[in-house]
């Protein structure tokens, strides 16, 4: 982990030098899949991963359709200085079927809190499911949500209708409702959607978003949903998505925008953030930036010879990623 101090008059952010968290983890497991949620309102910062025994892979479940993973978090109360012992809240919070998974995972990415009500957390997640016990294991996306402040979740139903890995999830408004949106990973050839109005318990069935190209065997995304400029002729959430854009590998990081972000044929062709090798990436929305437009920030894999030598953290606005959307 790495904790950094945001200096918005400068628009920049001093990173401290990185701490490794030894109790981010299960005695004899390898930990896996960060994806940390804050709760706004307690303070508290919950860091789930999976925690997978030994050397143990994935595909060696998905042979052998016997899931080993254990899903667990650890918390901090303090920004993330200081951290509790892990918990393992698998037997309490995955239904009966997770026998019926081959294997499992959370993210990797980040988690969410809603606007409702309850100021619900969201983890999402994907399992591969044993459908037919001759058959390969089928991906399916669906999330844990958390209505009182992280202290016990719920698995939420899977996303139906597509196969689908790993996701992330942003909270959209449309229309006068909230839409929790949800944006996976997919090995056909283009990205998967889904949308729940019940904070993530039920989605629609998923449907292909063939603006958003995959490369062979598909690549983790990201997603974030943020308020339009004040010029905007409508005041509803717009989306952004990070992904690699070359069709053939995972090259070229891409940003995506979505002015009307349930419909999947709205997506613009893709601004490049970055040139050259690169794989997984995580957006998030920073309020309004320097320019007056909305400001964000990325962290992603990228490298020379491989996509995931080295991680770059950068900043950029609305206007300068798309000048002629604004």
């Amino acid at each position: 982990m790495r904790r950094g101090v945001y200096d918005p008059t400068m628009q920049h952010i001093q990173w401290k030098r990185m701490e490794t968290l030894v109790s981010a983890k299960l005695e004899g497991h390898r930990s896996m899949n960060p994806c940390p949620v804050y709760d706004e309102v307690s303070g508290k910062l919950i860091l789930f991963f999976i925690a997978v025994p030994g050397k143990i892979s994935e595909q060696h479940q998905l042979r052998t359709k016997i899931n080993l993973v254990r899903l667990c978090y650890v918390t901090s109360m303090d920004q993330g200085r200081t951290w509790s012992a892990a918990q393992d809240v698998t037997d309490r919070t995955i239904r009966n079927e997770y026998k019926n998974w081959a294997t499992f995972a959370v993210g990797p990415g980040h988690g969410l809190q809603l606007l409702d009500e309850a100021r619900s957390l969201v983890i999402p997640a994907y399992a591969y499911r044993i459908l037919d016990p001759k058959q390969h294991p089928t991906p399916h996306a669906f999330c844990f949500i958390s209505s009182d402040h992280g202290t016990t979740w719920e698995q939420g139903n899977f996303v139906g209708g597509e196969s689908a890995v790993e996701c992330q999830v942003a909270e959209v408004h449309t229309c006068g409702r909230k839409v929790l949106y949800c944006n996976a990973r997919s090995d056909r050839g283009a990205r998967i959607q889904a949308v729940s109005y019940n904070h993530g318990l039920d989605f629609e069935g998923g449907q292909r978003v063939e603006m958003l190209v995959e490369p062979p065997s598909g690549c983790h995304g990201s997603v974030t949903a943020f308020p339009p400029p004040p010029d905007a002729r409508c005041q509803d959430s717009w989306l952004l998505y990070a992904h690699p854009t070359d069709p053939r590998g995972r090259k070229d990081l891409g940003i995506y925008l979505n002015k009307s972000p349930l419909n999947p044929a709205h997506w613009t062709k893709p601004s490049i953030l970055f040139k050259g090798l690169c794989a997984y990436s995580d957006l998030q929305y920073m309020g309004v930036g320097p320019d007056g437009s909305p400001l964000f920030s990325c962290l992603f894999e990228y490298g020379t010879h491989r996509q995931c030598e080295e991680m770059i953290f950068v900043m950029f606005t609305l206007k300068q990623a798309f000048p002629s959307e604004h």
